[in-house]
């Protein structure tokens, strides 16, 4: 037994290393935290005596980071009848033991590169982190939350070193995160020889970096905009009995402060529980607010008033010889009089949430969606721009749309060839916990910085907030408390440089690093 604690040790100490990265994420930001993580997790890799070592660590290190940092995860799991709740921390696991995959790839491939080649190894595992990254958020649909760049962003008023997103995009900042753990491991081993001074100045870069008051623009823009946070809790937010309550009280946080004000009114995912497509089967209709799709629309058009265009989310039914077979979750745009001026459909779904896959087999032993509902919803086309018309001619503008998840997926939130003027982001954060909500509103702002977009946020319960095109929060609600926050839509940015190349250029900046790292291999040999 004696000769086995070691080893259980190493593991333990790598998992719990993995553990401590993840505090760097909101909400906590201890991001000291993971690049000390990082260093130890780049010095395994270093002595490990094989591949198989160093690949091992890389996953002993993935599973604590995704353990603790996707823990809201096991909040889902409390709002599903069907499933106990304990069950939850179990899924987070198994997921975790999945997502590890990812750093144990880059993990050894760095190995690889570092002992066969002789790459200088943080650049080389830089390099391959930025490539397993952006894997992880394709393969299998992709899984893209908390990717490692997240700790460079700022706090609500700064964005900090992610500020330079616009030229490198999110993945490649995780690669610049390495980097620094790197110069902090460098650090450790030049102050361990005696080489005080070069330690010294090697530990101060990266905490400098991390620590710029990089500040965003102030300009203001023209476009009026109410944003709207109801507080419906996730427990009653699909109970029929709460419908009329829930109508009557984001109805009076969305009231026009003047008569015939232009501007837009927003309002998150789940804020309309109606079926606001008429055609359907009259029996879809009975336990919604109006009972009758033309009445929910004029009841919507009359609250928001004269001059307002209402953007909600909502769900749309997939009809089939008189039979439901689907569902799509989508925003709806609706005027004053409650005509229909324009829609989105959801592209990118949740697995588990709002679908359910391998149904056929995992029904029958009784999993279901951790989410209400038995019908799984159907994919959209994508990234979409709408034109509501010029905000000069009295229009509401070019609006992107990106529902809840969506906008956590670097380099496709956007249409590049119709780009928008401002994205809405309307979600359902009630069942992601504490941890969830601060950590999805941290990555709408890096697609902010990314893009130079402004992102309007607007939530059932929390955290919702209007975002400029620097990542700046101009003004936001806390969690679980209504409210509404008024304003004008910040203006975009011109395209930058990630906005017209996409993740192409984080890819490339993995290419530079590299190359970094072979001639760093070349300078030592001579």
């Amino acid at each position: 037994m004696q000769r086995f604690l070691p080893p259980l040790r190493k593991a333990a100490l790598l998992i719990a290393a993995g553990g401590l990265a993840a505090t760097g994420f909101q909400p906590l930001m201890l991001w000291p935290l993971t690049l000390a993580a990082l260093a130890l997790l780049i010095q395994r890799i270093a002595i490990a005596p094989g591949p198989g070592k160093a690949a091992l660590a890389g996953w002993l290190f993935g599973v604590g980071l995704f353990s603790i940092g996707d823990n809201w995860i096991a909040t889902a799991f409390t709002y599903q009848a069907q499933m106990p709740a304990w069950l939850g921390w179990i899924a987070v696991v198994l997921l975790s033991l999945y997502l590890a995959v990812y750093p144990m790839l880059a993990a050894l491939a760095a190995w690889l590169l570092h002992h066969r080649l002789r790459a200088a190894l943080a650049p080389a595992f830089a390099a391959c982190w930025i490539i397993t990254e952006w894997m992880r958020g394709w393969v299998f649909t992709g899984f893209a939350w908390n990717p490692l760049g997240m700790v460079t962003l700022g706090g609500f008023d700064r964005p900090g070193l992610a500020r330079i997103a616009p030229w490198m995009g999110t993945y490649a900042l995780s690669g610049l995160v390495v980097m620094l753990a790197g110069c902090w491991l460098t650090a450790f081993n030049a102050f361990r020889d005696g080489r005080r001074p070069a330690a010294a100045g090697l530990a101060i870069l990266p905490a400098a970096l991390l620590m710029l008051p990089l500040h965003g623009g102030s300009a203001q823009g023209t476009l009026p905009f109410t944003l709207v946070q109801p507080d419906f809790r996730q427990e009653a937010l699909n109970d029929p009995a709460q419908f009329e309550a829930q109508f009557r009280k984001i109805a009076a946080l969305s009231l026009p402060t003047k008569p015939g004000q232009r501007r837009l009114v927003l309002w998150p995912e789940s804020g309309v529980p109606d079926y606001l497509r008429p055609g359907y089967e009259p029996y879809w209709y009975q336990d919604t607010y109006a009972g009758d799709p033309d009445m929910a629309r004029e009841r919507l058009g009359h609250t928001v008033g004269a001059g307002s265009l209402l953007m909600t989310g909502t769900t749309d039914l997939q009809i089939r010889r008189r039979k439901v077979t689907g569902a799509w979750n989508v925003i709806t745009a609706l005027d004053s009089t409650g005509a229909i001026r324009g829609s989105y459909a959801k592209a990118h779904l949740v697995p588990y949430g709002e679908y359910l896959p391998m149904r056929q087999w995992l029904e029958p032993i009784g999993l279901s969606r951790l989410v209400a509902g038995s019908l799984d919803f159907l994919p959209g086309p994508g990234a979409q721009t709408v034109d509501f018309g010029p905000v000069s001619k009295g229009g509401w503008g070019k609006a992107g749309f990106q529902i809840c998840y969506e906008i956590i997926f670097s380099g496709e939130v956007v249409d590049r060839a119709h780009r928008p003027d401002y994205i809405f982001n309307p979600s359902n954060d009630g069942w992601f916990g504490s941890w969830g909500p601060p950590q999805h509103l941290a990555q709408a702002r890096m697609r902010a910085i990314e893009e130079g977009l402004p992102v309007l946020r607007s939530t059932t319960t929390g955290i919702s907030a209007v975002v400029d095109a620097d990542g700046v929060v101009r003004d936001h609600i806390g969690r679980l408390q209504p409210g509404r926050i008024d304003g004008l839509v910040p203006p975009a940015h011109a395209p930058t440089l990630f906005a017209r190349m996409g993740n192409i250029l984080g890819l490339g900046w993995g290419v530079v690093l590299l190359l970094l790292a072979l001639v760093a291999r070349a300078r030592r040999k001579r």
